[in-house]
């Protein structure tokens, strides 16, 4: 009895030995779904943003206090009557008193309307003890600046940038957005591995996933943070064009050893600098209009 060479092959294609297509194509329908009904606007930057509806900002929030009790445990903060503690806490204050205005002014260039999730913020700013060059700041308002970001700010204007940049962070719920992200690559993961993907074929997915869109969406937000941050310090009453050196100091602080701009979750220095001084312009306009002291 005559037999098709090709037929033991497309039967393996069709059952386990090859891609389960149908399995693929199930789970990217459930992927959709779930892409389309987490999908909102984001009022302070206009941009359709995606943010599982299961996780509420009180849910960021309690998340936010676990880190930064679990950090407090190996991380020794300076004294409150420490003069760097006390400077850094005075620059803090500025920024978050002119949240709402800013909200408001940033929200309305797109005729909507401030969240305000702010309000529900339990501030508390530390001045951490470590080389690191680094600042951050969780949902629900635990922030820390570390001590070898102090000589590289080498001013309370650009030091005011760094911090406005990681409270917008949290405003613009980044972690959230983050967390979802997450969970789209995880669906991803489970397709591929139900659907009889081998190992060289997830890792190819996953890097097409990274390079295509993870790296870009985490691009994407810092120069979100980059905007809104230089509108709170400005609109602080700090000099927004201190952006401009600090980034120059920030580059030279890593010594050209960061990745290039595609393989990183940041823009490149260069992009950066290019990005704040097309921003200036706006920067100095939220400065006029609500620094009291420039009125």
């Amino acid at each position: 009895m005559s037999m098709d060479p090709n037929q033991g092959q497309q039967r393996r294609g069709i059952g386990g030995g090859g891609i389960r297509w149908w399995v693929l194509l199930l789970f990217a329908g459930y992927a959709g779904y779930y892409w389309l009904s987490n999908r909102s606007t984001d009022p302070l930057t206009g941009e359709t943003v995606m943010i599982d509806k299961n996780i509420s900002p009180d849910d960021e929030k309690a998340l936010g206090l676990q880190a930064w009790q679990e950090l407090l445990t190996t991380e020794h903060p300076l004294p409150p009557s420490d003069p760097n503690a006390q400077a850094i806490r005075g620059i803090a204050q500025r920024l978050i008193a002119k949240i709402p205005e800013v909200s408001d002014a940033l929200a309305a260039e797109h005729n909507l309307q401030a969240q305000h999730i702010e309000k529900s913020f339990d501030w508390e700013v530390n001045v951490l003890q470590s080389d690191q060059v680094n600042a951050f700041c969780l949902p629900g308002g635990k922030m820390a600046v570390y001590t070898g970001l102090i000589p590289v700010a080498q001013n309370n204007d650009a030091m005011a940038i760094v911090m406005g940049h990681e409270i917008t962070h949290a405003l613009l719920r980044h972690g959230a957005q983050r967390m979802t992200e997450q969970k789209l690559a995880q669906i991803g993961q489970m397709a591929g591995a139900m659907s009889g993907m081998d190992q060289s074929q997830m890792q190819a997915v996953m890097s097409v996933y990274g390079y295509g869109r993870a790296l870009p969406y985490a691009r994407k937000q810092e120069s979100q943070a980059d905007e809104m941050g230089l509108m709170l310090a400005a609109a602080a009453c700090f000099n927004p064009e201190e952006a401009i050196p600090l980034w120059q100091r920030m580059d030279a602080s890593s010594g050209g050893n960061a990745p290039p701009e595609f393989a990183s979750t940041h823009p490149n220095p260069g992009t950066r600098i290019q990005n704040l001084q097309a921003l200036m312009p706006k920067a100095m306009e939220y400065r006029k209009r609500f620094c009291e002291t420039a009125k």
